[in-house]
């Protein structure tokens, strides 16, 4: 073989093609950053892992650390924006991240926005350069063109006030999945972290109807450690769902281990 050959795309597509197909979607979920915990977690099977970067110190610097962890193993990175920020978008997907999460995405002009900034022109804004998600330059041709047909936008809606708006953001050609987060939709409503609050199951609901009617892929975060809950959430018809966070995967071990105390 030539030392000439070009350096490989990173992998993708796995995320996409599902959500097209209209089948479940399982993703986890990092706090911590850690590359090895990435791997771990990558190599189990996840289709796709939610890089935190909103909640987190984790930057650039990190996440390229994370994309060459998880190199291999099929399992996509989605980077969580701290914000709507068009050049953290561009740089992590440089990076190789095969879509964005983009939080608090209220109205009708942010979801547009976040579409945006996820492709290239003449579909959004994206800056185009010689990086690693284009194998260095070495595959940019390809990489260009199927970019916008690839590329992941998953818009979160976590407040009331996108609840009231549904109907139009999910109107917004692009976006690929909705990603309810609970914690945060609730405390918008004066519940904080009453998640079984009728009141706030309604909203999740009016969020699950408004997918429906636009065929974009209703998502949830189903945080704590448990199977029959996310299978709860998939037969409720959630498409695209986060589980678990890698923190309480630790934690759940521990106290698994630590019962032993208890015979």
């Amino acid at each position: 073989m030539s030392g000439m050959e070009p350096t490989p795309l990173p992998q993708s597509g796995r995320t996409k093609d599902k959500l097209r197909k209209g089948q479940p979607v399982l993703g986890g979920w990092t706090l911590t950053g850690n590359p090895a915990v990435a791997e771990i977690m990558a190599a189990e099977g996840f289709d796709f892992l939610g890089v935190d970067m909103e909640h987190t110190p984790i930057n650039t610097e990190t996440f390229y650390h994370l994309a060459l962890a998880v190199k291999g193993t099929g399992c996509e990175l989605l980077a969580r924006l701290p914000a709507c920020d068009p050049v953290l978008a561009k740089q992590v997907l440089d990076l190789g991240a095969a879509g964005i999460i983009v939080p608090s995405v209220n109205t009708p002009a942010e979801a547009a926005q976040s579409v945006a900034m996820a492709k290239f022109p003449p579909d959004g804004i994206r800056g185009a350069s010689l990086c690693r998600a284009t194998g260095f330059g070495s595959r940019f041709s390809e990489y260009f063109q199927n970019h916008n047909r690839d590329v992941v936008v998953v818009v979160m809606l976590e407040h009331i006030t996108a609840v009231k708006n549904a109907d139009a953001i999910l109107a917004t050609p692009g976006v690929d999945a909705v990603l309810i987060g609970p914690y945060d939709l609730s405390a918008s409503m004066g519940l904080a972290g009453q998640l079984q609050h009728p009141d706030v199951l309604a909203a999740q609901q009016t969020i699950l109807d408004a997918c429906r009617r636009h065929q974009v892929a209703p998502g949830i975060h189903v945080v704590p450690v448990d199977a029959g809950e996310v299978r709860r959430r998939m037969t409720q018809g959630f498409q695209f769902i986060a589980c678990g966070i890698d923190t309480l995967f630790v934690r759940e071990g521990c106290r698994t281990m630590l019962k032993a105390r208890e015979a």
